[in-house]
């Protein structure tokens, strides 16, 4: 099981997503920044190192919003945890994907999320976890 951290980038009533590149596995689809938890590293040390990697950004770290635990179909596994992210310096640059967009909560469901995500998607919209 890969273990995961991720951020939701709040600014108001938007959040910032991240599109994969057409040359990474499950290209083009929507995801929430962040990435693989090293060892010794705790989650939230791991989002900050990623998100510094990502998008160029030195982030504050917020609280735990949720955690998920997804079986891929092909195979793979994944437990991300998703941290609150409301403050950060630097400007968001998109080192890693194809796109980045700050979208309405609301607006989330008509993007083409990873799976591990689309629960999430849901509850955002329905404004159930923020």
């Amino acid at each position: 099981m890969r273990l995961v951290a991720a951020a939701l980038m709040l600014r108001g009533n938007t959040v910032l997503i991240c599109q994969r590149r057409p040359d990474q596995p499950m290209a083009l689809q929507w995801e929430f920044p962040g990435g693989k938890i090293e060892p010794g590293e705790s989650a939230e040390q791991a989002l900050r190192r990623e998100l510094t990697e990502e998008l160029g950004i030195e982030a504050e770290i917020g609280p735990l919003v949720t955690r998920i635990r997804h079986n891929y179909r092909h195979g793979g596994a994944v437990d991300l945890q998703f941290f609150a992210v409301h403050r950060f310096a630097g400007e968001i640059g998109a080192h890693i994907f194809h796109d980045v967009r700050w979208v309405p909560l609301e607006e989330l469901p008509g993007y083409d999320f990873l799976a591990a995500d689309r629960g999430l998607i849901a509850d955002l919209a329905a404004g159930k976890l923020l």
